[in-house]
């Protein structure tokens, strides 16, 4: 199943296309709705440049923010 949507945003929302679909495929992909290459697919990039791209969406590769490495890290050195 697929869906259409049609989004009308505001004149000073400066968003090109290609950001409205990468901030979607990335939010989904981050709350596991979406598989990589679902959310790859999506955005209409290949799975590896959504890959890279993720950081610049705040959305990370690992599944866990940063504070998250950094409590696993002290558990790992105790």
């Amino acid at each position: 199943m697929t869906a259409t949507v049609e989004l009308k945003l505001p004149d000073s929302i400066e968003l090109s296309d290609f950001d409205i679909k990468m901030t979607l495929a990335a939010k989904l992909y981050e709350d596991a709705i979406l598989s990589g290459g679902q959310a790859a697919e999506l955005a209409e990039v290949s799975k590896r440049t959504f890959i890279e791209l993720l950081g610049k969406y705040g959305v990370s590769v690992f599944g866990y923010d940063a504070a998250e490495v950094k409590e696993d890290l002290e558990r790992l050195r105790k």
